[in-house]
């Protein structure tokens, strides 16, 4: 059986050599994993969040190579089969590969998210993207107001800015 660790190296063979997009997904695990163990998920559930959280941006290359971009609707589209490749490989079961690639096809859609999983994902995900992209006080502040509902996403967030801010 295969491990989350296992993707990961599989993940940074697949990013050879592109540090930022490893660094990236590395840290969305980090915070997924984190904010998943506080607000007690069960063992499946974290399993395939922190799945998802190691390859959500798989799409990103095919992206590029196709669309010239980066965009997330284009990773969206591009990633799950690239996902479910790479999971299939490493002998996951259907249903745990199934859940990770609609979560891989839609963690840049932002409405109806209704499932824990999910919700843990985009927040992690922005945690890291608000801070890589420079993002505004209003646009992080905004999105927040909007999305999150983790109570350990809403403090990591809270915290990350204040220490943000000091620099």
């Amino acid at each position: 059986m295969s491990t989350v660790g296992q993707v990961i190296s599989a993940m940074i063979d697949y990013y050879e050599g592109d540090v930022r997009r490893i660094n990236h997904f590395l840290k969305v695990y980090g915070l997924a994993k984190s904010v998943g163990e506080m607000e007690g998920l069960d063992k499946r559930m974290q399993e395939i969040l922190e799945i998802a959280a190691v390859t959500h941006d798989i799409g990103i290359k095919n992206s590029e190579q196709k669309y010239n971009s980066a965009a997330g609707n284009y990773q969206q589209i591009e990633g799950p089969p690239e996902a479910q490749k790479l999971l299939e490989n490493m002998s996951f079961d259907s249903s745990l590969i199934d859940r990770v690639c609609w979560l891989i096809a839609h963690h840049h859609t932002y409405n109806n998210i209704n499932e824990i999983d999910y919700q843990i994902l985009i927040e992690a995900d922005f945690l890291v993207n608000a801070f890589e992209d420079h993002l505004s006080e209003a646009a992080i502040k905004n999105f927040s107001k909007k999305i999150f509902k983790t109570e350990t996403g809403k403090k990591f967030l809270s915290k990350l800015k204040a220490k943000d801010d000091d620099k």
